[in-house]
């Protein structure tokens, strides 16, 4: 499948803007290597996943940003579009008209997905668990990907890349959550100073949110090198049993 080139996704400017793209708009680099490192990650997506024509897919976390080419990319890359139901908790309606054939449902954040157990073959969600609030909340959120997908795929930023994604801010991630989240707020950043909308991890954290029966892989991707990736994905590939009903 032909992968569109990142200086074609950048000449993509629309109009919405979401909160959680306001640095990114800000800083010109930090938006190129955001779409660069996507990139990669649908490249891996399409990899390990192999995904075919038939196969639906759940992407959960889409915005409703139409400005920045790094929102949404598995929408904007993926050929099959009939096959993606995306959903958010931003109106992000827009999709179905941009993406005809997309389908979209708008949800409320820390509630039960309005899905049937394993009724999609992937589970998809990306940059989206460190925004999903306290330790509990974003265990609860894979654990909701795991119900309602036969295999998942999760991608997050890399707590171990040196530059915080969100803040744009060089090491002082590296400081416990506590600490970080003073140096935001001192410098201005409200919105990431606060745990319901930004909530770092390390990439072992995000193994222990999955179900213990289950042994999903984690791959450092994006840009950068070694275990200093400036993303993490976490994804099994072999389809789960229906275990996780309520």
């Amino acid at each position: 499948m032909k992968v569109k080139s990142i200086d074609s996704i950048s000449k993509d400017i629309m109009k919405q803007t979401s909160d959680f793209y306001q640095t990114t708009k800000n800083v010109p680099l930090a938006g190129r290597l955001s779409v660069k490192a996507r990139q990669k990650m649908f490249e891996l997506f399409m990899s390990v996943m192999k995904p075919l024509h038939t196969t639906t897919i759940l992407d959960v976390g889409v915005t409703c940003d139409e400005e920045h080419p790094a929102s949404n990319m598995l929408e904007y890359c993926y050929s099959y579009k009939k096959q993606i139901t995306c959903a958010g908790v931003e109106d992000a309606h827009h999709l179905e008209s941009i993406y005809p054939g997309v389908q979209f449902q708008k949800i409320k954040p820390h509630e039960k997905l309005p899905f049937k157990d394993k009724q999609f073959d992937i589970a998809y969600s990306n940059a989206v668990l460190e925004h999903a609030g306290t330790r509990i909340e974003q265990a609860a959120f894979v654990k909701e990907l795991c119900r309602v997908g036969k295999k998942v795929f999760i991608s997050a930023p890399n707590r171990l890349f040196p530059i915080e994604h969100h803040t744009a801010l060089p090491f002082v991630h590296y400081l416990p959550n506590s600490g970080f989240r003073a140096t935001a707020k001192l410098l201005g950043m409200d919105f990431w100073s606060k745990e319901a909308n930004l909530n770092l991890f390390y990439p072992w954290k995000i193994l222990g949110f999955f179900p213990e029966d289950m042994t999903p892989k984690l791959v450092f991707t994006g840009v950068g090198f070694g275990v200093f990736r400036s993303n993490i994905c976490v994804y099994n590939t072999e389809s789960m049993k229906e275990k996780f009903s309520q």
